[in-house]
């Protein structure tokens, strides 16, 4: 995870948009700059190849836990554009973001925490190679009595 952290909030930003581009969004675009509320990115989720749902994304390199107040402003600039929202991060998310993300009357937002990236990463294999090392034993007792 140290190698995340070592990334730009930009280049995150592009590590995030291929990883979406890589699992069926189109149209990915990273769009974050300053006084943006929050968004790095817009993309379009497409559902049997016929419909497309348009999804904000957020960003974020954090070692510990994203608090409830990042969802909170996230869903702030979202409100009046689109009905969806992604937060992708390193970390983890603490339970209240957790509860904030899916809370009545207000738009989801999903979220991706650090295990999951990895495990999307790997699955897609950006910038991740898994070595898979065969170890060869030999048993002494089935040769003696050959």
């Amino acid at each position: 995870m140290s190698k995340f952290l070592e990334l730009s909030s930009d280049d995150f930003a592009r590590l995030c948009q291929r990883l979406l581009c890589e699992s069926g969004f189109v149209e990915v675009k990273v769009t974050g700059r300053t006084g943006d509320g929050g968004i790095d990115g817009v993309g379009i989720v497409r559902l049997g190849g016929l419909l497309g749902f348009p999804i904000l994304f957020q960003c974020k390199r954090y070692r510990g836990s994203v608090p409830s107040s990042v969802i909170r402003d996230f869903r702030g600039a979202m409100i009046g554009r689109i009905d969806r929202g992604l937060v992708i991060t390193t970390g983890t998310f603490s339970s209240d973001a957790k509860l904030e993300a899916t809370r009545d009357g207000a738009p989801p937002i999903d979220l991706v925490d650090g295990e999951q990236l990895l495990d999307k990463l790997k699955e897609l294999q950006l910038g991740i190679m898994i070595k898979m090392i065969e170890h060869v034993e030999i048993l002494q007792e089935f040769f003696k009595y050959i």
